[in-house]
């Protein structure tokens, strides 16, 4: 019983002593980088968000037309019905674009707006490509033919190849990351520069299983990533190569590629709504297995910031 009340007095005091002594300041853990995310978009003008921002989608107003549907004029041959046609960030991550396939680019979130566009330097067909400016405040796009347009404050067009005879129709584009040049791919490979951009090697020439539908630049703009339909990856300059889904049964193409803003992954987004991971990138979700009014078209990188 001694024994107790003795150990109760000590514990007590003990106890006492932690009470009124002076707090000594514990140091907070840093906060942890949130994971990048990614937007996909859908032909119809949909764009879905994961573990990112969602600025908008479908018409810029209400009652207004979508942003994907256009009225086409002579003497364009182009059908509306094919709607949007790819989707770029923002540098930031504060906005993105919808580009239809009448070379409009309508801006969501902070990006644009898009004014003060040039010439369509010899465009024909349909557009589709587009590339934020640094700023998010323009953007270039490029048609099916390599004919290159400049909006907002992007330096005026470096050059397209509108002029060349192409083995495959341009399929896309992407900005240096100062916003001094830019690449164009084609489907057969082919790869051309333009500006500071440098060519460090293409697909061009080369026996392809499927056509390459994109490419997406590494953050010092010293390499590129092509990818395939069939979910095939080429890594040219620093790219790393992480995997790829070549060589495995897909339940729709792959029309996309998208870089992590570590430059060691990237995503690939299929048709049906599906994403693939592969390096650092991380899975944030999909589409697939969902009903879609339209077919996914691409997909774009939120670079998210550590948090305040």
């Amino acid at each position: 019983m001694t024994l107790r009340r003795v150990v109760f007095v000590l514990v007590s005091g003990f106890v006492g002593v932690l009470l009124i002594a002076p707090s000594p300041a514990i140091a907070k853990p840093l906060a942890a980088p949130t994971p990048p995310g990614y937007w996909l978009a859908g032909a119809d003008g949909g764009v879905f968000s994961f573990n990112a921002p969602f600025y908008g989608s479908g018409a810029l107003h209400p009652g207004a037309p979508g942003p994907c549907s256009f009225t086409p004029q002579s003497p364009s041959t182009l059908n509306s019905s094919f709607g949007c046609t790819a989707v770029a960030a923002t540098p930031s991550g504060n906005g993105y674009w919808l580009l239809n396939g009448f070379r409009q680019g309508f801006p969501f979130g902070q990006a644009g707006p898009s004014t003060g566009c040039t010439s369509l330097n010899g465009a024909n067909g349909m557009w589709t490509g587009i590339a934020s400016s640094a700023t998010g405040a323009g953007y270039w796009a490029v048609s099916s033919n390599g004919g290159v347009l400049g909006c907002g404050d992007v330096t005026p067009p470096f050059g397209g190849v509108a002029s060349l005879p192409l083995n495959g129709q341009v399929v896309g584009m992407a900005a240096t990351p100062d916003s001094k040049g830019y690449w164009l791919v084609a489907a057969d490979g082919g790869l051309f520069a333009f500006g500071d951009a440098a060519f460090l090697g293409s697909m061009g020439g080369q026996p392809l299983n499927a056509p390459i539908v994109g490419i997406a630049p590494t953050p010092d703009g010293k390499g590129y990533w092509l990818a395939a339909s069939d979910g095939g990856v080429f890594s040219f300059g620093d790219a790393q190569f992480a995997g790829s889904m070549g060589g495995t049964r897909l339940n729709a193409p792959v029309v996309g590629i998208a870089p992590t803003p570590d430059g060691k992954g990237y995503w690939l987004a299929a048709a049906d709504g599906g994403v693939f991971s592969f390096g650092t990138a991380p899975f944030e979700g999909s589409m697939a297995g969902t009903a879609l009014a339209g077919p996914i078209i691409g997909m774009a990188t939120f670079r998210a910031s550590v948090p305040g």
